[in-house]
């Protein structure tokens, strides 16, 4: 993907839409999952971690030795980032939750306004397969941010 695209997230934002896809996509392409390329990499560009942020802020993913697709049939070397609020990687193979933590970006996009409450949060960047299986902890960045009122 040449262009990136924003989304903004509250924690409440995520859409029946992606529970749905998440539904028929693990009927549609219950196979095997394929593994993510060697020295392949996940990360949080930005904030940096430790950064103290006023909410929205712009959170910026990319990856390394591994290719960003809209989700869809999987495909060798492929997939698309998930953002995780409050919480560490996905386990290996498993479906990314489609709830209000857990922020899908199946059309491929590489960056998100979020609206966190005034703290300290992890955002973790977690990078799946096309139909939203987990890389796992190796395809994964977890950062720390403080949201300052």
């Amino acid at each position: 993907m040449g262009a990136s695209t924003r989304k903004t997230w509250g924690l409440g934002a995520l859409g029946a839409g992606v529970a749905l896809s998440l539904a028929v996509a693990g009927i549609a392409w219950a196979q095997d999952m394929m593994p993510a390329p060697k020295g392949a990499s996940v990360k949080i560009t930005s904030p940096a971690d430790g950064a103290k942020v006023r909410s929205p802020f712009k959170v910026k993913m990319s990856v390394s030795g591994i290719a960003i697709e809209p989700a869809g049939p999987p495909k060798a070397g492929t997939g698309h980032h998930h953002l995780i609020i409050d919480g560490g990687p996905e386990k290996e193979g498993t479906a990314v939750p489609a709830d209000g933590s857990h922020l899908h970006f199946g059309k491929g996009q590489t960056e998100a306004e979020l609206n966190l409450n005034p703290g300290k949060h992890t955002i973790t960047a977690q990078f799946a397969d096309g139909v939203h299986r987990s890389y796992g902890a190796a395809l994964s960045h977890t950062i720390t941010v403080t949201v300052e009122y």
